[in-house]
């Protein structure tokens, strides 16, 4: 089994990074010169996903355009959120209507992604169609991430999804997901974790852990640091 179409979520205002996203939108900022949405992009394309679907709403002409100058070889559609912003279950979802397939890899590009990556999202992935599981997260402990002042998510017990006290464990922004899970949502504004939250509530959301540096455009202060590390 394969995976066909990526996901990038690129819609969002990118509020903490202002003043720098009141012009530009948070998926065009750069890092050692490229920017966020083409490292995403350069990893999709290691992974060799083919078709690629990014949503917009902020500054949204301004990724089209960055689209369109870059000649990125891949089957790219854009799909905007509509006349308001949706969140990040709304997004997905809207983007998902705009495909035949049920099995997708989103991706957020507030993560600086690199092919390091690879073998952690393969694995996954074999976890997920072996399994013949609905939905995978990939998750990293916070020990390695480079905001330190990022909190854990979840926990994992035997690749299961679990939240309480010590929640070591931090969401990277990379998932594989089933449009199954959908079938009782319409495309408005909801987040993902609603559907995160039922699932672990069932004993049903998985995830897996990346030992690779986690790298994370938190907000303007971990960018400044960021930039200054590169």
């Amino acid at each position: 089994m394969k995976i066909e179409t990526a996901l990038i979520l690129c819609a969002g205002y990118g509020k903490r990074l202002n003043p720098l996203t009141l012009t530009e939108p948070k998926p065009l900022l750069k890092v050692d010169e490229i920017t966020l949405l083409e490292n995403c992009i350069n990893l999709i394309k290691s992974l060799k996903i083919e078709k690629v679907i990014i949503n917009t709403f902020y500054l949204k002409e301004k990724i089209k355009d960055f689209i369109k100058l870059n000649n990125f070889d891949l089957d790219i559609k854009i799909i905007d959120d509509g006349k308001k912003i949706l969140n990040t279950g709304g997004g997905i979802l809207n983007m998902m209507n705009s495909s035949n397939d049920s099995d997708f890899l989103t991706l957020n590009p507030d993560t600086l992604w690199n092919k390091n990556y690879i073998e952690s999202i393969q694995d996954m992935k074999k976890f997920y169609f072996s399994n013949q599981i609905k939905n995978i997260l990939l998750l990293v402990n916070k020990n390695i991430s480079f905001d330190k002042k990022l909190k854990g998510d979840f926990n994992l017990l035997e690749n299961k999804i679990k939240k309480d006290g010590e929640n070591d464990l931090i969401y990277t922004g990379c998932q594989i997901i089933n449009k199954d899970l959908f079938k009782s949502y319409s495309v408005r504004d909801f987040s993902i974790s609603d559907i995160w939250n039922e699932l672990i509530s069932k004993n049903k959301l998985y995830g897996y852990e990346s030992l690779e540096n986690f790298y994370h455009l938190t907000n303007l202060e971990t960018y400044k640091k960021l930039l200054k590390n590169k």
